[in-house]
């Protein structure tokens, strides 16, 4: 990606929200995995901290349109909300 700014602090500060989100909502894992994919950096396994996170851009971008800051962190609630309307699109577009 053209003009990428690596990942942002407030995207690797969140990583413990979105484990505590997911952690014991096995259900949800296969949804999270392939939710990090898409919004993963490409690259990001050549950058520290080696983690599959979203460039400064998009977590700014997503943190505004939820929570109207850039600085926000994600809440638990709203990232198994999210998940779970995630795991219920791809279900209706593929006719699960």
């Amino acid at each position: 990606m053209s003009g990428s700014t690596g990942p942002s602090r407030s995207a690797v500060s969140s990583v413990p929200v979105v484990a505590r989100a997911i952690g014991r909502r096995p259900w949800l894992w296969a949804t999270a995995l392939g939710t990090v994919w898409r919004l993963a950096e490409p690259g990001w396994w050549r950058r520290a901290p080696h983690l599959p996170l979203p460039n400064d851009h998009l977590w700014s971008f997503r943190m505004i349109t939820a929570y109207g800051r850039a600085n926000a962190q994600p809440d638990v609630e709203d990232i198994v909300a999210y998940l779970e309307w995630c795991r219920s699109a791809k279900r209706h577009r593929f006719g699960r």
